[in-house]
């Protein structure tokens, strides 16, 4: 019998999520691990008289073409993937790695050089509407050292919410800082400011992301000035990089160092012009995730932090850095942290503004 979390799961992302509509043409990317939940997707979209395209995808499979791909080969534009997915209205991604870690020993090279050649595509799918989710299995449960059935837990718990009402306190949150013309962080090692004048916050209510839960924006690129220390772990291209330090200089990324995974820090910050500029600054909200588990799907939104992206900004932030990567990393700030939106406190030390 199919757990009844992964029903409400599949119908959140079809009817909430993405809206699936009748005629509508659905691209559904889910992992081997994703199984079920993949068939109670398709079957939600059957209902509402959509039609599926689904192809079955793994980590095995990402890493046996990028361990034997030749660097000419890592050049080829995927078109037949691009044409299916101009052809779709709806894209769902359902992630489910057997292997977190399958492409630790590529070359973080070669995967900025083979995002550099799809960069096209990750575009046109932002002219969707798409969502990408997370499946709970053993290899996550493992990363995030819990057994399954608390993973499950963990992932339902910030997962099937009550999204409604999630995105009323993201929208107070977001109107609140789209009132100011600049953002700083504070807090252990960290003072880091920038001017977001022309610029807008979104509210991420779960329409892409699923679970969501944050509120972000991309700063006037050259306006981000002074230092910041990022004290939660994450996953970059398979390798867990920990304890990043960066240091601002108009917009700019003159100092850098972390306590773990440097070399991947810095082939992420060597990628293109674009990759040493912030891309995004945003602050997670979902307080259905109470720790961290090396996935970014997850992490970013943890209530009470904050996270910075270097590389490519959004569009619908009004950004314009340009870059083939996005890495973010995550800062905590319930003990010391402090968020100020202009001379307005938005955050401080574990409560919102309006939980005062």
């Amino acid at each position: 019998m199919v757990d009844q979390r992964i029903k409400e799961h599949a119908r959140i992302l079809v009817e909430y999520s993405t809206n699936v509509q009748a005629g509508d043409m659905v691209y559904l990317i889910s992992a081997l691990d994703a199984h079920q939940l993949a068939v109670e997707v398709v079957k939600k979209c059957a209902e509402r008289g959509a039609a599926t395209l689904t192809i079955m995808d793994s980590s095995e499979i990402n890493h046996g073409y990028m361990d034997t791909a030749t660097d000419e080969a890592l050049d080829v534009f995927p078109k037949h993937q691009m044409e299916a997915i101009k052809a779709s209205d709806v894209l769902i991604r359902l992630a489910s790695p057997s292997n977190t870690r399958a492409m630790a020993g590529v070359d973080p090279k070669r995967l900025m050089r083979r995002q550099i050649t799809t960069k096209s595509i990750s575009e046109e799918v932002l002219n969707k509407r798409w969502c990408l989710t997370l499946h709970p299995n053993q290899a996550l449960a493992q990363e995030a050292k819990m057994s399954l059935t608390e993973y499950q837990d963990f992932v339902y718990g910030a997962t099937l919410l009550d999204w409604e009402k999630e995105a009323k306190l993201m929208r107070k949150l977001r109107d609140k800082l789209q009132e100011h013309s600049t953002i700083r962080f504070i807090g252990k090692d960290t003072d880091l400011k920038a001017s977001t004048k022309d610029r807008l916050w979104v509210s991420a209510e779960g329409t892409n992301n699923m679970p969501s839960g944050e509120v972000f924006t991309s700063p006037k690129e050259e306006t981000v000035e002074g230092k910041i220390y990022f004290d939660i772990p994450f996953l970059y291209a398979g390798t867990e990089i920990q304890g990043v330090y960066l240091e601002f200089e108009k917009g700019k990324v003159i100092n850098h160092s972390a306590e773990k995974g440097r070399e991947a820090l810095e082939a992420a910050l060597n990628s293109d012009n674009g990759s040493r500029y912030m891309g995004e600054m945003a602050i997670g909200t979902n307080r259905g995730i109470k720790k961290y588990t090396l996935n970014m799907l997850f992490d970013e939104k943890i209530g009470d932090t904050i996270h910075c992206a270097l590389g490519n900004a959004y569009p619908e932030c009004k950004g314009t850095n340009q870059s083939a990567v996005h890495v973010d990393i995550i800062k905590s700030m319930k003990d010391d942290g402090k968020i100020m939106a202009g001379d307005f406190v938005i955050y401080n030390r574990g409560k919102y503004f309006w939980e005062k």
